[in-house]
């Protein structure tokens, strides 16, 4: 059975990470930060041998993954269902302001932190995003059988195709931690045969750059 390599990256900083709001399908560019981290990405990945690099479209993910296909003089093939997960009326907002807008939407918020079938209102539901981001996953693996591919995704896809990978339960996806700019790996059979080799490795931006350490 062949292996695929996955470098999953979570795109660069935009300036609303730094606020945890629910970005979802908003178009937010980088930060100057961001861009900074983008360049240090290249640096990291610039010596492996990658034999294709995939985005999310939208532009915070896409520019992200511009600079790591640079050095290797690859294009950057754009996928729609690695995009983020879809908040619906909640994004934009942050936690914090998701409990206080309504009775309502405070007992969404706390019903979709534990059950993965439940969407946000107009979203969707983690159960849904997991799904569209495995059959990607899958057609992408199979596309490149023993070779080594970059996904420049964001934190819900990582975290959801993490939890397939470690045949944990989907909401696992809710303990898991990952930085912008950051870089995990997984070597993919399929969802029920996969190894996680490495998960939110910020190495290559610095140890006091990660937000936990702050």
């Amino acid at each position: 059975m062949s292996i695929t390599r996955l470098y999953l990256v979570r795109h660069s900083e935009t300036l609303v990470n730094r606020e945890y709001r629910y970005i979802g399908t908003r178009d937010d560019p980088l930060s100057a930060h961001g861009e900074t981290q983008a360049i240090q990405l290249a640096e990291a990945l610039s010596e492996l041998p990658i034999a294709a690099i995939y985005s999310s479209p939208l532009q915070r993910a896409y520019h992200t993954a511009l600079s790591i296909a640079a050095p290797h003089s690859l294009e950057v093939q754009k996928v729609d269902d690695l995009r983020e997960c879809d908040f619906g009326r909640w994004e934009g907002l942050s936690r914090a302001e998701v409990l206080e807008s309504s009775p309502e939407d405070s007992q969404r918020l706390r019903e979709w932190e534990q059950n993965t079938t439940t969407a946000p209102p107009s979203g969707e539901s983690f159960e849904t995003l997991q799904q569209r981001v495995c059959i990607a996953v899958e057609r992408l693996a199979h596309a490149h059988p023993d070779q080594a591919i970059v996904l420049v995704s964001h934190v819900g896809p990582i975290k959801v195709l993490l939890s397939a990978a470690l045949g944990a339960s989907l909401s696992s996806a809710f303990r898991i931690f990952l930085d912008p700019a950051t870089i995990s790996v997984v070597d993919w059979r399929d969802a029920a045969h996969a190894t996680v080799r490495l998960v939110n490795s910020h190495a290559h931006l610095g140890w006091q750059q990660a937000r936990w350490m702050k």
